[in-house]
């Protein structure tokens, strides 16, 4: 994400600033950022009698909503400034994707929003891609800090068992062919090794496809995937492997610990770990973690954005004091969004969870 202040920005004051987003955590990121009665300032397009016009409109928000599928957030307003083909208070809705700048004031910037959105505007980008293939489907997966997106889903133009085309390669070669060919240009559209480290391929035919991919990428001198052909691991799998299931495989652990677009799936696994094996290390519900960061004890805190950006006041109040406290006493917050690939797992957690630095083996009896 690119940021461009054109005011100070201030806690507690109005303030204005441009914005690039580039990647799609940074779409989740500026969805749960953005409010009803922020201005958006951008280009878009107004159907007219003319035919379609470009135009630049300042709409005052009225609604959101986020496709993340298509990862664009449409915002609807009022328009706020006259122009020859919209009156002023007329309805307008602006889309914002990514690469495509827009400008955004509020009347009041929160601390917590201002602190997320520079952190984030300076942080790496997602570093990790997973690719699954299945018999006769394949999805390819974006993990960033914020979310995690499917960025493509491919289907089999035949339903022909790959593997039993393996077994009958004269008589399929040609259908698996134009499957792996079909997986190899979203992966070429999705995966830019600008920003991604690492790619893991979870499939039982893993090393058939990288074969395919590596000498397709001479054969049609795809320089970055031939650069960067270390950077493609192979995860063999069996029957129909989930995206959850191939990232708490043990070799895929150590494969993305300490990526940047792993850290929290990696912290989760933690925690995991620690509710099973140690479980005096480890809590979770709002009561028991509010009497563990009393107590100081909180190394790394777990939380949904259900709960951190909560439309309730009260609520979101008191999570948002939550997170600081636990900063201030030298912990850990990751916030996990519903579009993360644990943010679901955490949910069913209470949407609130936390590793101990010491353990309280009676936290639930405790009274503070």
């Amino acid at each position: 994400m690119k940021l461009v202040e054109e005011e100070k920005i201030l806690p507690n004051s109005g303030g204005t600033i441009v914005i690039v987003p580039e990647e799609p955590d940074d779409m989740w990121l500026l969805y749960n950022l953005i409010s009803k009665g922020d201005v958006i300032l951008a280009d878009t397009n107004r159907k007219t009698a003319f035919g379609r016009v470009r135009l630049t409109l300042e709409i005052k928000i009225t609604a959101i909503d986020y496709d993340k599928v298509g990862s664009v957030i449409r915002v609807t307003g009022r328009n706020l400034v006259p122009n020859e083909h919209v009156d002023i208070g007329a309805f307008h809705a602006i889309e914002i994707e990514r690469n495509k700048p827009f400008e955004l004031k509020k009347k009041v910037w929160d601390s917590d929003a201002i602190e997320e959105l520079r952190s984030y505007g300076n942080a790496a980008k997602a570093d990790l891609a997973v690719l699954l293939i299945q018999d006769v489907s394949a999805e390819l997966y974006s993990i960033g800090k914020i979310a995690t997106t499917l960025c493509a889903n491919i289907e089999a133009s035949s339903k022909t068992n790959l593997n039993k085309n393996r077994a009958a390669k004269s008589k399929s070669q040609s259908k698996s062919n134009k499957f792996f060919e079909n997986i190899l240009t979203e992966f070429v559209k999705h995966v830019n090794f600008n920003f991604v480290s690492l790619v893991i391929i979870a499939s039982p035919v893993g090393t058939e496809f990288r074969q395919y991919l590596l000498a397709e990428s001479r054969r049609q001198k795809l320089q970055q995937i031939e650069e960067n052909k270390e950077r493609v691991v192979v995860v063999n799998t069996s029957g129909k492997a989930t995206l959850k299931a191939v990232l708490h495989e043990p070799q895929v652990m150590n494969l993305i610990r300490g990526k940047n677009g792993a850290v929290k799936i990696t912290a989760w696994k933690d925690l995991c770990d620690m509710l099973n094996n140690d479980s005096s290390r480890a809590c979770y519900g709002s009561k028991s973690v509010e009497k563990a960061n009393e107590l100081m004890a909180i190394d790394t805190l777990f939380i949904s954005d259900e709960l951190y950006r909560s439309a309730n006041h009260g609520s979101r109040h008191k999570y948002t004091d939550l997170v600081k406290s636990v900063k201030k006493a030298g912990g850990k917050a990751l916030v996990y969004s519903h579009n993360h690939v644990m943010g679901e797992q955490l949910g069913q957690l209470t949407g609130i969870a936390a590793i101990l630095r010491f353990p309280l083996p009676n936290l639930d009896d405790m009274e503070l």
